[in-house]
């Protein structure tokens, strides 16, 4: 999230579109409920179900899953023809004016670059022109035939009203309505909240899904203000803190990248990272790029992270490939190639797609250790359930160790939640039986293999060996120990800020006092601030909110810095006056930057410096095209999901998006509509928290059974009775459940052609006390978002029809 949960209170209008927000993040969603009682803001849903979010809504519009991009270029083109633009927040804050260096195109749905072969671009083309002074060349006025703002004038081109409703099913008029809506935050006391969640990153093209809305709210200028921004909610209560302490394969904590193969050197690496400032005076966060890397360095190896040995960067694995993600991980398992696994409170099994390739995988490697607190279908994935889980045990060799961990109500730590926020919690009760703490577990695991290194030696174990270790017990590290570690800490005295000098030991206030000459070490720079010589600030309770701006200052730790709004100096004009105090969170005095939030921007530095509010960029500037820094085009464009009941209406000549990497046996197990007529997404309920919660009494008897919704005309066509068993396949699998047949689905026309939603509920399996049952990815593709390889769970094609009743189920 930009803003954070009780800032949408401020918003005058709220748009959930790839999420359900009243269902799946319930407690959330009062602040939607709080906005539209006491500021009289409009809710605007757009999803292919009426949802309850939808059910509360002021303007629901109907959408195919799968075409938002092709939609939110229309509103796109609408804000443009239409003249409904923050013209001095774009011209001053984004990078509408900056001109294109020559050589860019885009013909047939293609942009130059494009390698068939390769299924990726040469990107060289997707820059900036760059002057004789070394700086991007930029057209003030806007009218340069190459500048961005004329270049996505003629990319939008084609989403007129009539295309959209083509390609997305959503009638024209509600489309309209939508636009009309969204435009009237285009004034500076008018401001837009845009909610979303997997339903835009479950998609082959779900990063350009959120890119499309940063540029309609880019245009209507609602970045960096009250009310306003992009809000991602987060399906976990610490998916946010998953990756921003980097639990990806090409991650470090803070967002730093893992080096590649072509970066042999620490040089190598550091000279990509320096992110030449593209504007006179411009500024940046990774600017300070070796402060974060070399203090991490420092916070894992210690003494033996030196400037001789370039702060060890030996030590770091240097990728082939550039990810290895888990759709590449288990391809290379269904090979024999990766032949162990570790997995912490996650259900594998259920959670990636085609759980036929998962089992097969699964059957192929030596060992798989589960450590979770329930009984999971991945640590019992050799078990056989009859049609459940019908799988041949005595074939399968797998060695499967289950190591009961501790839930969280049984430990200390922190939650970092959708807004940011870390919070911290206390332990409630003792864990039962014998179950530890994950802290624990690994602890023990990395000792032993510590000692085993010591002992025999190894190709290199000096990462291993020297890995810092400095906990009063080595083998129950507290969290407050690795929470001190990840704020920060000085090694030698070091020069603070102020001009004082600030002795060894000392835990650092902030990212701003790392060093890169080895004098501090840091877990994670973004969250330093979190554990200060004043303390924990993550277990700070004060709701004080001055100025009733939803701030909240005291409470808990939000990175960066305590900042709440992203962006905030873009909230004031160039001068550093409020575009309108009914949005004031900071303005700037005369002396410096003061107000309801941190600034984010430097406290001291003046409006006239020439500094973009945003900081993060190299340019300073919010990004309507985004240069070679997506796999898939610097600007959004309507690609049909990999499998999909409908051509590409405006680019026939290419269906998937181009540059999503899809292994060959999955593209192999890829239907056709002629086969599988139907499309599918899947969604969560509220009764259920994803695979946990079919393991409580109370939740099983709220949602029992799993089912599919339908609408009444599908069931009408192919005779299927409501409560009735159904069968529904795909590809790759199939499964069985009651049919829900309701109204809140309908068939959308698309283009002349009637489509049908399938939608299947996520949370059942063959363990826990709910009734056993089928997740839906049993039929999902194999197939991820070009950027970030998230799977496209949330649109493939199925068949359905009446059926008989499971063996143990009642007709």
């Amino acid at each position: 999230m930009t803003n954070l949960w009780m800032d949408i209170k401020h918003a005058d209008v709220i748009t959930v579109m790839g999420g359900n927000a009243a269902e799946a993040h319930p407690c959330g969603f009062k602040w939607v409920v709080e906005a539209k009682a006491h500021n009289n803001a409009k809710l605007i849903v757009v999803d292919p179900r009426f949802t309850r979010t939808a059910s509360v809504a002021d303007l629901y519009c109907p959408i195919r899953q799968g075409t938002d991009i092709a939609f939110l270029s229309g509103v796109t083109k609408y804000l443009l023809d239409n003249d409904k633009l923050q013209h001095r927040y774009v011209a001053a804050y984004s990078n509408a004016g900056y001109v294109v260096r020559e050589g860019y195109d885009f013909q047939d749905g293609l942009f130059a670059g494009y390698d068939p072969e390769k299924r990726d671009y040469d990107k060289s083309t997707w820059d900036y022109e760059i002057g004789p002074d070394g700086y991007a060349v930029v057209d003030e006025t806007m009218q340069h035939p190459r500048c961005v703002m004329q270049l996505l004038k003629k990319h939008v081109a084609i989403y007129t009203p009539e295309m959209v409703s083509r390609i997305c099913g959503s009638p024209q008029e509600p489309f309209l309505k939508v636009c009309e809506l969204i435009a009237t935050t285009s004034t500076p006391d008018r401001t837009m909240a845009s909610l979303y969640a997997l339903g835009w990153t479950h998609h082959s093209k779900g990063s350009q899904n959120i890119r499309s809305m940063c540029i309609v709210q880019t245009l209507l200028g609602n970045i960096g203000m009250l009310g306003g921004g992009m809000q991602a909610l987060r399906g976990h209560s610490n998916i946010q803190g998953l990756t921003d302490l980097g639990l990806m394969s090409n991650l470090i904590p803070g967002y730093l990248n893992i080096p590649i193969e072509k970066e042999p050197t620490y040089k190598d690496y550091a000279s990509k990272r320096e992110f030449k400032p593209l504007r006179p005076g411009q500024t940046s966060y990774w600017q300070n790029y070796n402060k974060f890397f070399v203090s991490f360095q420092k916070a894992m190896w210690g003494e033996k992270a030196t400037k001789e040995n370039d702060w060890a960067y030996d030590y770091l694995p240097k990728l082939d490939v550039p990810t290895y993600d888990v759709l590449r991980g288990f391809e290379l398992a269904k090979q024999g190639k990766m032949t162990g696994y570790f997995i912490q409170g996650f259900n594998c099994l259920m959670s990636f797609p085609n759980r036929a390739k998962m089992t097969e995988a699964f059957s192929k490697m030596k060992f798989i250790v589960v450590m979770d607190p329930l009984k999971t279908e991945t640590a019992r994935f050799w078990e056989n359930h009859g049609e459940y889980n019908d799988v041949d045990t005595a074939s399968i060799q797998t060695e499967v160790f289950e190591l009961p961990t501790t839930l969280f109500a049984e430990e200390e730590g922190s939650l970092s939640n959708s807004s940011r926020w870390l919070q911290w919690h206390w332990q409630a009760q003792d864990a039962p039986g014998e179950c530890k703490p994950d802290i624990d577990i690994m602890a023990g695991i990395f000792l032993r293999m510590k000692e085993m290194y010591q002992k025999e030696g190894g190709a290199f174990p000096d990462p291993i060996v020297n890995l810092t270790w400095n906990y009063a017990i080595a083998h129950e590290p507290t969290p407050t120990e690795l929470a001190r570690e990840m704020n920060g800490y000085t090694l030698a005295p070091t020069p603070g800020l102020d001009g004082q000098t600030l002795p060894a030991g000392r835990q650092v206030d902030g990212f701003a006092q790392l060093k890169d000459d080895g004098t501090t070490a840091c877990g994670c720079w973004i969250y330093s601030g979190c554990y200060t010589e004043k303390g924990n600030t993550m277990a700070r309770r004060d709701n004080a909110d001055p100025g009733d701006r939803g701030i909240a200052p005291n409470w808990a730790f939000a990175w960066p810095a305590n900042r709440r709004v992203l962006y905030n100096r873009a909230s004031c004009d160039p001068e550093g006056k409020p575009w309108s105090e009914k949005k004031k969170l900071i303005e700037w005095n005369g002396k410096q930057w003061v107000g309801f939030d941190v600034p984010d921007y430097g406290v001291t530095v003046a409006p006239d410096k020439g500094v973009g509010p945003f900081i993060l960029n190299q340019e300073g500037v919010a990004r309507l095209w985004t240069r070679g820094l997506m796999r898939d085009g610097p600007f959004p464009t309507h690609y049909e999901p990999f499998e999909s009941p409908m051509a590409n209406i405006p680019f026939p000549r290419v269906k998937g998006n181009p540059a999503s990497r899809i292994f060959k046996d999955d593209l192999a197990d890829l239907g056709t509509a002629e086969e599988f007529p139907y499309a599918a997404t899947s969604y969560r309920l509220t009764e259920h928290f994803h695979g946990w919660t079919k393991h409580a009494r109370i939740n099983a008897i709220l949602q029992p059974e799993a089912f599919v919704e339908i609408s009444e005309q599908l069931a009408k066509e192919k005779g299927i009775v409501k409560g009735g068993w159904v069968r529904v396949w795909s590809k790759r699998g199939s499964l069985k459940a009651k049919a829900v047949v309701t109204k809140r689905i309908k068939p959308l026309m698309c283009d002349g052609k009637a489509v049908h939603v399938v939608g299947i509920p996520q949370h059942w399996g063959f363990m826990g006390q709910t009734k056993k049952g089928w997740h839906p990815n049993s039929l999902t593709p194999v197939v991820g978002d070009a950027n970030t390889e998230t799977p496209e769970f949330k649109a493939w094609l199925v068949n359905i029809e009446p059926t008989t009743p499971p063996s143990d189920a009642v007709a």
